[in-house]
């Protein structure tokens, strides 16, 4: 198939890219660089040994997309592109709602104008809220989120559930994912925040290479076997290859829109993964634990059952290979892409 990748040189993105040109597809990407890399496409061109076309563009430019699509001749989309980070979201609403949904909106009336009706959407594990019960199922309803990123995800997956209800040519795929961490085991691409990591594991691989002095521990009270939260973590890699397996599924299946789990079905907690990280890379990993932070949860984890049975895909790495694939990455580029 001809896919085209929109947030194509991100960090789940470009794990996404070489996954697919691994199994032989063709991979156009979009991205606005504005929290990636061009440099992660050109690794994965060395990596792979393929060539990717890549059009940098911010998807609201509906006029220069609607070309790209008109020329293009793509089998489908796999959409990663938006702004993700949650405590910005909240100082920064308008910003995350304008981008976010803007840009799936003008991606849709792109598709619409071509004969492109595939879609996989990155969601999130954050659409359950704070009232669903884990693990999680696809089931729950209604969805929410506490803050405004997750309500973007909410409001893009019921928007694309109108849209392929009002169309039945649509095969539209929402991933509602967990808590990626890792890096492809070369250590050539990997997560490279901008500024700060917003996310636990990119925080603790920078103290571990000195950049950041300690890890902030948001709570050690809560009701769970250490006392600190319990996350679902699952693997990039096992990550991309869900995409992948949502992506062949669609195209076999008469399905015009549904949600799956891409999670492990397991919580570990902050500590444990603090110490799996210090066994990967031999470096003690100083913590300080804090209050806890408004709107955190004691637990989040998913039941996967539903991707196993319906894609036949499973998380099949652990918390231990997600450690020392971060560590590689991050080892081996201390500043990240900025480096190269």
């Amino acid at each position: 198939m001809k896919i085209l990748v929109t947030g194509g040189a991100g960090y789940i993105g470009s794990h996404t890219v070489l996954t697919l040109l691994e199994k032989g597809h063709e991979v156009e990407v979009v991205d606005n660089y504005d929290n990636s890399s061009p440099e992660a496409i050109r690794r994965v061109e060395e990596l792979t040994g393929r060539t990717v076309v890549s059009h940098e563009m911010d998807l609201r430019e509906e006029e220069q997309l609607t070309a790209l699509f008109a020329t293009g001749d793509f089998d489908a989309v796999i959409h990663f592109a938006g702004l993700k980070a949650v405590g910005e979201s909240v100082a920064k609403p308008t910003l995350y709602y304008g981008t976010n949904l803007e840009s799936t909106l003008s991606l849709v009336r792109a598709m619409s104008a071509s004969k492109t009706r595939t879609l996989v959407f990155s969601s999130s594990a954050t659409v359950y809220g704070e009232r669903a019960v884990v693990p999680y199922v696809e089931e729950f309803e209604p969805l929410e989120s506490t803050n405004p990123y997750g309500k973007t995800k909410v409001m893009i997956e019921l928007m694309l559930g109108d849209i392929a209800a009002a169309d039945p040519s649509w095969k539209i795929g929402l991933l509602r994912y967990f808590n990626p961490v890792g890096a492809h085991p070369s250590g050539r691409i990997g997560e490279d925040p901008q500024g700060i990591p917003n996310n636990l594991t990119p925080y603790i691989s920078q103290v571990a290479v000195g950049r950041l002095e300690k890890l902030g521990v948001f709570g050690d009270d809560y009701d769970t076997p250490d006392g600190t939260g319990l996350r679902d973590y699952i693997h990039v890699m096992d990550l991309a290859e869900g995409h992948v397996a949502c992506l062949e599924h669609l195209d076999a299946s008469e399905i015009s829109c549904r949600a799956w789990n891409l999670g492990t079905g397991e919580g570990t907690s902050v500590l444990e993964v603090v110490k799996a990280f210090e066994k990967a890379s031999g470096v003690e990993i100083p913590y300080e634990v804090k209050p806890r932070r408004a709107g955190d949860l004691a637990r989040s984890y998913a039941n996967a059952e539903r991707a196993k049975a319906e894609l036949g895909w499973e998380a099949k790495l652990g918390i231990d290979d997600m450690c020392a694939d971060l560590w590689r990455w991050q080892s081996n580029n201390p500043q990240g892409y900025r480096e190269a």
